[in-house]
């Protein structure tokens, strides 16, 4: 029989927790009617976030969009407003690592297959930059820097990974709007999207 059941009976009888001296009271009382302790318990493993969720994968769908679908309903290549050539969600390179040119096209189904390819090797970076500090990484900081670095690929550079792995969270979290630029213009949608990002971020820091 385990003791923590008794232990919670009386506790709701007394309506309160107990002083040091009642738990050393009722654990004899236990010893003496043969109850055995209970094994010690497993301690809970802490959190470290691997893969990205299902509230950061909605961010980088949102800002990413899926382009440009045909009628028949395949997907062809564009040009982002950076002016890359991109597919699908925001992908600038094929399964054989060559970046997207202009005439490429893909069904449906192979650029969501893809899209989750490449989205694992943007989380390995992640943790790989983070280092020891992914131990404290939340979540929601861990999607918001997996998006920043799907957008920009500088998450090993970033003065923003270093001031999180610094534990500077706030610090982290104002640098997501210096990256605002592409050719040497700020784009509106880029800084949407930053504002989007470190709101995720903060909202894992608190």
């Amino acid at each position: 029989m385990s003791r923590k059941p008794i232990f919670d009976a009386v506790r709701r009888l007394l309506g309160r927790g107990f002083t040091p001296a009642e738990v050393r009271a009722l654990d004899a009382l236990l010893d003496d009617a043969g109850v055995r302790p209970d094994p010690p318990s497993e301690p809970e493993k802490p959190f470290v976030p691997t893969n990205t969720s299902a509230e950061g994968l909605a961010l980088i769908h949102r800002f990413e969009g899926f382009h440009k679908v045909r009628p028949d309903g395949r997907v062809e290549a564009y040009r982002c407003p950076a002016g890359v050539w991109t597919i699908g969600h925001g992908l600038t390179r094929g399964p054989d690592g060559q970046p997207i040119r202009p005439g490429t096209v893909w069904t449906r189904a192979e650029a969501e297959r893809e899209f989750a390819r490449q989205l694992v090797r943007y989380e390995q970076d992640v943790i790989r930059a983070l280092g020891d500090a992914i131990h404290r990484t939340s979540q929601e900081q861990f999607d918001a820097l997996v998006a920043f670095h799907f957008n920009t690929g500088a998450i090993a550079r970033a003065t923003l990974t270093a001031k999180h792995r610094a534990g500077d969270t706030a610090g982290a979290a104002a640098e997501f709007g210096r990256w605002t630029r592409a050719g040497g213009k700020v784009l509106p949608g880029l800084v949407r999207r930053r504002n989007a990002e470190a709101d995720l971020y903060r909202k894992g820091s608190r």
